[in-house]
């Protein structure tokens, strides 16, 4: 990759985007921008909140976005009802800028009954497919566990890992259509990703924002479990 061609961006809702919104600030959701400088173009991965920060945090860089992104259906990562909330989100975005919105396609579904978006606004993916921005290509790793159609993106040794892994612990396992035995699958595909690896994960829920992969395998409790047994003993549903 040419050197300073990829942009990459990690915000944090309450700080960087959505200042003053309580629920973004107790929820510490990460959004993303990943771009082409030379093109002038980004995806924005898991728009929420105020969407018009993250489109408006984009333009400042000259770069317009031209796709999102969602690493998976909940509300706090592409807007819909929480709780008694309604969060902006990909319906915004569209309204914003029509783009396409790249989800996998496990999730698809519940994209659509979440957010109220049409199915013709999605495109959806499989494992392994790659999505372009300028001359950038971005892939995508479906990690199910959280979600049915969670997905993982990959781009020059980063990793953006949505509610799958954080820097510690991972995503739940106790939710309406979550599964412990994939999430453990899908724990140990990225962990045999390359050590050098950075992980973004989808909340601040550490102190550090981010880390290698070689250092979320040695901290991170949910790799202390060697055998898939154990591991479901220990965090099974």
């Amino acid at each position: 990759m040419v050197p300073d061609r990829l942009f990459f961006r990690q915000l944090l809702s309450g700080r960087d985007f959505a200042v003053g919104d309580p629920m973004a600030t107790q929820m510490v959701n990460f959004a993303y921008l990943i771009g082409d400088r030379h093109r002038g173009e980004a995806l924005v991965v898991d728009p929420a909140y105020n969407v018009a920060d993250l489109v408006g945090a984009a333009e400042r860089e000259g770069l317009r976005v031209v796709g999102a992104l969602g690493t998976h259906y909940h509300a706090d990562h592409i807007g819909g009802r929480m709780m008694q909330y309604e969060l902006q989100g990909i319906r915004e975005l569209l309204e914003l800028c029509p783009v396409p919105v790249h989800v996998h396609r496990g999730d698809a579904e519940f994209v659509r009954k979440t957010t109220g978006v049409g199915a013709s606004e999605l495109v959806a993916h499989e494992s392994g497919d790659r999505v372009a921005v300028g001359d950038i290509e971005v892939e995508l790793v479906h990690t199910p566990g959280h979600t049915p159609g969670s997905q993982c993106v990959l781009v020059d040794g980063r990793l953006v890992a949505g509610d799958t892994l954080f820097l510690d612990g991972c995503g739940r396992t106790d939710l309406p259509g979550s599964d412990p035995e994939a999430m453990y699958d899908s724990l140990t595909r990225l962990a045999a990703l390359p050590d050098d690896t950075v992980v973004y994960p989808g909340h601040r829920y550490s102190v550090a924002s981010s880390g290698t992969m070689e250092a979320v395998k040695e901290s991170n409790y949910v790799y202390k479990p060697r055998t898939r047994d154990a591991w479901l003993t220990m965090f099974g549903a």
